[in-house]
């Protein structure tokens, strides 16, 4: 085992569906539409893309009665491609109703996510709280109690505050509310259990917005349970920000071993694919040596010696072919995923990177000799040039595969 990968905090397994969940299962990968679930042609493509993708477990929201009636023929299409991808109904304020007054629903989603904050008020809370664990308990369904700071339990807030100011010295305003999270996930779960759910059929969420407020509050509530966790930054905005938000967050508790499934909840650009989460949380979980997803593509960013966008065109080129292959090789060639590729842009690092890669390509930058040495597992095979010189290159990236992973597959 390679010393610098995280080792992963003990935690309770809890089968999702086909899916494990904590204990010794990788992290897994999660997300989620944003269709209206009543449209259930919608909804099964977008699950359907996602799964494709790459994500694990799909949630789905079920706030009416349409979209609680629309789940199993949901699920039924999914089913008939071929697709196991768990669902998992997020519920909200009416969660109750809608499970008990649609049971092939509650049949049909793998999960259930309830939050705290918002599943009943006043005299109704428990009342409601308890109506979901039982048709848990009845249908046997884990559920993730997600705590999210934007809908805290305000009765827990105010009285956490004011205990809080009648201390001698009272504790700053946001550590009183990374506590109340904390509080209000673990007393749900104890709840829970006491009303019949077993101890490994719930996951817990603490989510916040904010990178240092994430990453204090899981680090809490990891030393306080072996519940598994699910992490996210929610609310963590579009595009770049979005996305250096999440993984700096992600990437802290994940090196500290606290983590069994993750969620990036990018604000999708209009119109954009929702699978970029997805391919964010791969990136993220396969940087850091946790699980490998996809080939990975080494490239340089670029300086004055390549003045020519050749080895740029390139790079981009080999990870969208890489990408595009890999629902195919996922199934001949196991292993594959694991696989580098080097598409260096001149002489000064490029000879060295594509030596550590299984197979690496070094173009000639600005002023140097118009061809591009190839090395596969560090020794140098062939020297590329001319016009055809990307096909070639993509030619002995799928004789690379072939030779190397097919014969495992064979075997």
């Amino acid at each position: 085992m390679n010393p610098a990968i995280p080792q992963r905090r003990h935690s309770i397994p809890v089968q999702v569906g086909p899916v494990t969940v904590g204990g010794e299962a990788p992290v897994a990968v999660q997300s989620m539409t944003n269709t209206d679930t009543a449209d259930i042609e919608a909804t099964a493509v977008q699950v359907a893309e996602l799964a494709r993708a790459g994500s694990e477990l799909v949630r789905i929201t079920v706030n009416s009665e349409a979209a609680a009636a629309a789940v199993p023929a949901i699920r039924e299409r999914l089913d008939r491609q071929g697709l196991a991808t768990p669902l998992i109904g997020d519920f909200h304020f009416n969660g109750h109703k809608l499970l008990s007054r649609y049971p092939e629903c509650a049949e049909a989603l793998a999960k259930y996510r309830i939050n705290p904050g918002n599943v009943g008020h006043g005299s109704k809370k428990d009342e409601q709280f308890a109506t979901i664990i039982e048709l848990a308990c009845k249908y046997d369904k884990p559920v993730r109690i997600g705590v999210n700071w934007g809908s805290l339990d305000q009765a827990l807030v105010v009285r956490m505050m004011d205990e809080n100011a009648r201390l001698p010295q009272p504790r700053e305003v946001e550590e009183v509310t990374r506590e109340a999270l904390i509080v209000s996930a673990l007393d749900s779960a104890r709840q829970a259990e006491a009303l019949g759910l077993g101890h490994d059929r719930i996951i817990l969420s603490v989510k916040m917005s904010g990178v240092q407020d994430l990453i204090a509050v899981y680090r809490d509530l990891a030393g306080r349970c072996d519940y598994p966790l699910h992490l996210g930054l929610t609310e963590a905005g579009m595009g770049v920000k979005g996305i250096v938000s999440s993984t700096a967050a992600l990437a802290v508790l994940l090196q500290e071993g606290i983590g069994d499934t993750i969620r990036i909840s990018l604000t999708p650009e209009p119109g954009a694919s929702r699978t970029r989460e997805v391919q964010v949380a791969q990136s993220i979980l396969q940087s850091m040596g946790l699980r490998s997803f996809l080939p990975q593509v080494v490239s340089c960013p670029g300086c004055g010696r390549t003045t020519s966008t050749y080895f740029q065109e390139l790079s981009q080129d080999i990870q969208s072919y890489l990408r595009e292959q890999m629902p195919v090789w996922r199934e001949q060639y196991p292993g594959v995923e694991a696989m580098t590729v080097a598409v260096m842009g001149c002489v000064v690092n490029g000879p060295g990177e594509s030596r550590q890669a299984n197979i690496g390509i070094s173009l000639p930058g600005t002023g140097e000799r118009p061809v591009a040495p190839v090395y596969v597992d560090g020794e140098k095979t062939v020297t590329l040039k001319g016009e055809t010189l990307a096909q070639d290159f993509q030619a002995l990236i799928e004789a690379y595969v072939e030779r190397n992973y097919g014969v495992k597959h064979e075997a």
